[in-house]
């Protein structure tokens, strides 16, 4: 399972627009490096990343190799109502996480 820390404020006002901080521990390796005897490191990158509030999706990015490591990601989502922020990925080697958050609406 993938590491990551999701960031949004402690309470939001209805229909306010908000930011959403999502950080996934990731090396992102791109298939083109070599390791120090001369072997390449193989592709391993983080493909589909989504955001749920509510239940419904808000954010999705499908990501390729020319991503930095640990990529990091900031959105905006306006405030409808108290609910479960979601953020899941997974990368080309099967592995997946997920993080949640609280998001509430005054």
């Amino acid at each position: 399972m993938l590491l990551g820390r999701i960031q949004v404020p402690p309470s939001v006002k209805r229909a306010a627009v908000f930011e959403v901080r999502v950080i996934v521990q990731h090396p992102m390796e791109t298939g083109f490096r070599r390791d120090y005897e001369g072997r390449i490191i193989p592709l391993h990158i983080v493909q589909h990343l989504a955001c749920t509030y509510g239940g419904r999706e808000v954010f999705r990015v499908e990501l390729g190799s020319g991503i930095a490591a640990n990529p990091y990601f900031v959105f905006p989502v306006v405030a409808s109502e108290s609910g479960e922020m979601v953020v899941e990925w997974s990368d080309d080697r099967g592995e997946s996480g997920s993080i949640s958050a609280m998001v509430n609406v005054a």
